[in-house]
């Protein structure tokens, strides 16, 4: 039987129709909704005679749209229907007309198909087909796959899905989020999130329900359904979606109606929306929580709202830990579902909630101590709830080679894992591809691969052991404030040969001056800056310094870089006197070094005074310093230079 590689080829040759007409990065606005009707076609051709003849005799009578679709339903088997009498083989059939035809098929459908064709928003596609007179050529080559269950499996029609979104992710060019989860993270994740729950979910008939707030299309709430069934057959699981991207959506909603999903009966498992700003779970709790929200893409549409609910209600809301910064909103998701956890009540038959989410490096190591990523992080650990976090390999995702970690949170830890957070890593957990798929080059080996490193991981997870790949830490180990300390500039004084040099090539004129300091003060670095300006003070006011008059004057500073240009001086009261700041040799330095700073930029003055002395006066200037350092809390007298989580 032909894998999924055989039919997403074969709909990708496809493509090449829309050449033209349409530029690559627009494929999918053809390609998806001719491949999700195409296997609805193939779908209910088995029962197709039985649905039409139902919809025959009941179509006159008094059932209303909703009544009539249940009856239909019913017919085909399926939770939808399609009462046209026309299928692929009859659009064939009039090339004149498949356009109204093809219209026509659509409208046929129940409801909830119908919607789903709205949101992929396929009649403006029908009709810029028509214009260019590709319709009939596409819809007479999807009439040759045959996308029937029993030749493609929902398993390999998600594999399906799955590559075509890739690849027009690639073509558009899409940021490194928009990217399909790979189905061996995925069960990883699910692996882990089940891990403590099997004597909870053999009982039989016990419910749960799940939920991915940025389902995409799909993958996820198919792949932990799976995994339920092949393990706990007796429980059944719920799960729910949501996303704003109309395609994915679609894609997600008619994949779900596809598949034999359980649902509470409503038919509404996947609904659209944003998350942020229209949460279509809104005051809903759920037992597990998936998610792999999009990578490094910013929150500034929904900004308003978000910092609205943040400022008026608190914790009461769902972003009362913190906002991280604007161009990476993953830690907002984290905050969301933490909000739709299950409280812990036995009693009532409420065990918690489990969450398992995929992030890149940034909502790990972004943002100091004191910022909005970190009060996020300290929220979540100080209520015990981050049960462990897992490196996984690089170039394990379609659209980038980043490195990604999959972080665990619950608010039910058991015993020996309380206060405790585990790290795993799984970096080099990996087996190549034989052929990249974009950017994905690896993959978590599977027993079909020879080594089942999916399970090596879970079972490193369960043994909760510190080793050469797992580290137990305490959540006060995390725990860091980030400390101010302010100390006053300090500046030392060295007269060295190149810096009497630079300063007398500048000013010829002051060469008895600058003699009579290097006499007096040495070459020797002196570190106290105000004895220093208090001798040379002394030292030019003096009696019997050259024969000159007395003279009240100062040695000034200067710091690298900021030597002022000379000006022109003016005779006062019978003696020079000149405002710039000037100096010999100066430098600042650190308690454990000094580093002399030669005057080498300045730059002689012609209009300079001539006499052989001059009084500089100074504006003396205070300055500080400030080191921002970590501090662990844990361990006082500990200083590290460290992110603080």
């Amino acid at each position: 039987m032909p894998d999924h590689n055989y039919f997403f080829n074969l709909i990708w040759q496809i493509a090449d129709l829309l050449r033209g007409p349409y530029r690559p990065p627009q494929y999918e606005r053809v390609m998806l909704p001719m491949t999700v009707l195409r296997r609805f076609d193939c779908v209910l051709a088995p029962t197709k005679a039985k649905v039409l003849a139902e919809y025959e005799k009941r179509k006159s009578g008094r059932l209303n749209d909703d009544a009539l679709d249940r009856w239909l339903n019913r017919a085909a088997g399926q939770r939808f229907h399609n009462r046209s009498a026309l299928d692929f083989e009859k659009l064939k059939g009039d090339p004149d007309n498949v356009d109204k035809h093809l219209v026509a098929y659509v409208k046929g459908f129940s409801a909830n198909v119908r919607t789903i064709f709205d949101y992929f928003e396929f009649e403006n596609e029908i009709e810029r087909m028509r214009e260019a007179n590709i319709l009939y050529l596409v819809v007479s080559r999807f009439c040759d796959v045959d996308l029937h269950p029993s030749g493609v499996p929902n398993e390999q029609m998600g594999l399906i899905f799955e590559n075509l979104i890739r690849r027009f992710n690639e073509l558009a060019n899409e940021t490194a989020g928009d990217h399909f989860t790979p189905r061996e993270v995925i069960r990883l994740m699910v692996s882990i999130l089940f891990i403590h729950d099997d004597e909870l979910l053999a009982v039989p008939g016990t419910v749960r329900k799940l939920l991915d707030p940025a389902c995409g299309t799909g993958g996820m709430l198919a792949e932990a359904q799976n995994y339920l069934r092949q393990h706990h057959a007796a429980a059944r699981l719920f799960v729910y979606g949501q996303d704003y991207n109309k395609r994915a959506f679609a894609t997600a909603a008619s994949d779900m109606l596809m598949k034999q999903v359980d649902h509470n009966g409503s038919g509404d498992n996947v609904r659209f929306g944003d998350s942020f700003t229209d949460d279509k779970f809104a005051g809903e709790t759920f037992d597990y929580l998936l998610a792999n929200p999009p990578f490094g893409v910013d929150w500034k549409k929904q900004q308003k709202d978000i910092q609205q609910e943040h400022d008026k209600r608190g914790f009461a809301g769902r972003f009362g830990a913190g906002l991280p910064r604007v161009n990476d909103g993953s830690l907002l998701f984290l905050q969301h579902m933490v909000g739709k956890f299950e409280p812990v009540s036995p009693d009532q038959q409420k065990y918690g909630s489990r969450l398992a989410i995929v992030f890149s490096g940034s909502p790990l190591f972004t943002g100091g101590a004191g910022s909005g990523e970190s009060d996020i992080r300290k929220w979540i650990i100080e209520n015990d709830w981050l049960e462990a976090i897992i490196a996984l390999p690089e170039q394990m995702f379609y659209n980038t080679g980043i490195g990604t970690y999959v972080w665990i949170v619950t608010n039910r830890k058991e015993p020996r894992r309380k206060g405790k957070i585990q790290l795993l890593d799984a970096r080099q957990c990996y087996v190549p591809m034989r052929r990249s798929l974009g950017d994905k080059r690896r993959k978590i080996g599977e027993a079909e691969d020879g080594r089942d490193q999916i399970a090596e991981i879970v079972q490193l997870y369960g043994r909760f052991e510190d080793g050469e790949t797992s580290k137990i830490f305490d959540n006060a180990d995390f725990g860091y404030t980030r400390v101010t300390v302010e100390r006053p500039l300090r500046l030392c004084y060295q007269m060295t040969a190149e810096s009497r040099a630079s300063l007398l090539e500048a000013f010829p004129l002051l060469a008895e001056d600058v003699e009579a300091i290097d006499n007096a003060l040495g070459r020797e670095p002196a570190r106290n800056w105000n004895i220093v300006r208090a001798r040379v003070e002394n030292l030019l006011m003096s009696e019997n310094h050259s024969g000159r008059p007395p003279s009240r004057s100062s040695f000034a500073v200067c710091l690298p870089g900021s030597m002022p240009t000379p000006r022109r001086c003016k005779k006062e009261a019978g003696r020079w006197a000149a405002s710039p700041t000037l100096t010999c040799a100066t430098s600042r330095t650190s308690p454990s070094r000094t580093t002399s700073t030669p005057i080498s930029s300045a730059r002689c003055d012609p209009t300079f005074p001539t006499p052989g002395w001059i009084a500089a006066r100074t504006r003396w200037a205070t300055r500080s310093t400030s080191t921002a350092i970590s501090t662990n809390t844990r361990h006082p007298g500990r200083w590290r230079k460290s992110t603080p989580i």
